[in-house]
């Protein structure tokens, strides 16, 4: 048997995602988990241990200030959060002053800048001077123990496996983001997101096996629901991958600390039925794009509502405080960051757009992955349901495996 990182010793041990039933006490204690813009108290898990973090501070679509805004935001709410800030030094030393930032940030000069029209195999082979190289960087050499971009997604996932390496057991990396849903937490687990459009059987089954172990860590639900997305929910349904990674969810799930709830529509997505939807990547994204653009389009929808007339305006003042709960609750920078599962590292991409509040979400999602420590666990995962033979044979991940 595979021997595992010291926080899951055992395969009684591996069920123990969770570091204290006082942190982590099931769905209710967790409800408020994935809403880290508010950053972390003092006193909570993380206070006890510095927490150094990458950040590419050019890549996204606001540029640096933007960055370095929820950088300050992150940091005023955590005094254990150190940061390495990758960029052009020049730009980035009168932010970082103007925000009294100088004793928790260190800067990286990097010259170059991945655009969101670059190609992933092009920042591959050239694209080592570039402010998204050395954040990565900065987690292989274990500078930091987490790496937060804003940058062109195709890049950052490129560059990460190419500099961290896969995981053993883990053929294709995917991409992890909150979903919102009427559970208790406030958001479904879905990947893969889009790292890759295809996925086979196993893959399938160590997305369910990521997707697992991220629920437990990041939304505290300790025995995840695990719903297979599908066209129905009838077990005949479906492609003949679709059936072979329903049976090997079924066989995994007493290993993998799950409840394999079969396959699940997307109108389960926002629903109660399970914790995690597995799909594949062009599914997935699709599905990522479908979301954000209907809540745009109702979102204009109601404004036009509430906007049409006197008494409408006059409804809306008199409704503004639920209509600010509803803001707040389905406010997507509160849930910003997908992180990068099945690589030996940690990285959140966060979105293009973001602002400082979405930005000190992603950072403050990476944080507690990080305080967790979230890499080891899943690793730990991983080698227990690949030594069971549940899981895709490692010599699939062939020299991927080594860094």
């Amino acid at each position: 048997m595979a021997k595992l990182p010291f926080l899951e010793r055992t395969a009684a041990d591996a069920r123990g995602d969770l570091t204290s039933s006082k942190q982590h006490n099931g769905r209710i204690t967790a409800a408020s988990a994935p809403d880290l813009s508010g950053a972390f108290s003092s006193d909570g898990p993380l206070s006890a241990q510095r927490i150094v973090i990458s950040v590419d501070a050019m890549g996204g679509d606001r540029g640096p200030a933007a960055v370095l805004d929820g950088v300050a935001l992150a940091a005023r709410g955590n005094p254990t959060l150190h940061f390495i800030v990758h960029g052009r030094e020049a730009e980035l030393a009168p932010l970082v002053a103007a925000r009294n930032l100088a004793d928790r940030v260190s800067l990286r000069h990097a010259e170059d800048v991945v655009t969101m029209h670059d190609k992933p195999s092009a920042v591959m082979r050239t694209g080592k001077g570039t402010s998204m190289w050395s954040t990565i960087e900065a987690v292989r050499d274990k500078e930091a123990l987490v790496a937060v971009s804003c940058g062109n997604t195709g890049a950052l996932m490129a560059l990460s496996m190419l500099r961290l390496r896969k995981m053993p057991g883990v053929n294709r990396p995917a991409i992890a983001s909150f979903w919102p849903s009427k559970n208790p937490s406030g958001y479904n687990v879905m990947l893969d997101m889009g790292a890759d459009v295809r996925a086979d059987a196993h893959d399938l089954l160590t997305y369910g096996l990521m997707g697992a172990a991220y629920a437990r860590n990041a939304l505290g639900v300790k025995t995840p629901r695990v719903g297979l997305l599908n066209v129905g929910t009838e077990e005949h349904k479906g492609n003949a991958e679709l059936k072979a990674a329903h049976e090997l969810l079924t066989q995994a799930a007493q290993n993998g600390d799950y409840a394999f709830a079969g396959f699940v529509e997307g109108n389960d997505l926002p629903g109660t039925r399970v914790d995690v939807i597995v799909t594949d990547g062009f599914t997935g994204n699709v599905a990522l794009k479908t979301g954000e653009g209907t809540a745009k389009f109702a979102g204009e929808l109601m404004r036009e509502a509430f906007t049409s007339g006197i008494m409408a305006k006059l409804g809306a003042l008199f409704a503004m405080r639920a209509l600010n709960r509803l803001k707040a609750k389905i406010d997507p920078r509160r849930a910003n960051g997908g992180v990068f599962l099945g690589l030996n590292g940690t990285v959140v991409k966060s979105h293009g757009g973001a602002d400082a509040t979405g930005v000190a979400a992603a950072i403050e999602l990476a944080a507690r992955l990080a305080g967790l420590g979230f890499v080891d666990r899943l690793a730990a995962r991983l080698a227990l349901a690949s030594a069971s033979g549940q899981d895709a044979p490692p010599e699939q991940a062939g020299d991927e495996t080594q860094k």
